[in-house]
């Protein structure tokens, strides 16, 4: 048995949607045995499905193709997940945020921006 990737990786809860899972696979962020895949590609049995998503790549192997999606708990026992592990919250920067109705920046503040964002000359 097959199923089309799309309704596979949003099957076993990779992407929220199955629209999602089909405009990834049109803007080439999914890959099925290293070949960048189509949203009606067929997967089967010990395919392997690579997908970048949020900055990260899954890396699952097929055990059960499924088209409908399923509680979390069946849905794991569909794949086997090869991913790297997800880097650590520590190397995000946090992006400093003003607060609503904060109004215009000062021309100190605007300097202050840019120079956290990397743009300031520093001067």
């Amino acid at each position: 048995m097959s199923v089309r990737v799309d309704a596979w990786i949003w099957a076993v809860r990779l992407v929220k949607t199955r629209s999602a899972g089909a405009a990834a696979c049109r803007a080439g962020h999914v890959r099925v045995n290293g070949v960048t895949a189509k949203p009606a590609q067929q997967v089967s049995v010990g395919d392997e499905v690579r997908l970048r998503l949020d900055g990260r790549e899954r890396i699952v192997e097929v055990t059960r193709p499924i088209a409908k999606r399923v509680g979390a708990s069946v849905a794991a026992e569909c794949l086997i997940d090869r991913s790297p592990p997800p880097p650590p919250k520590e190397l995000f920067v946090a992006v400093p945020v003003r607060d609503r109705g904060a109004g215009r920046p000062t021309k100190r503040e605007r300097r202050e921006i840019d120079r956290l964002r990397g743009r300031g000359s520093g001067i």
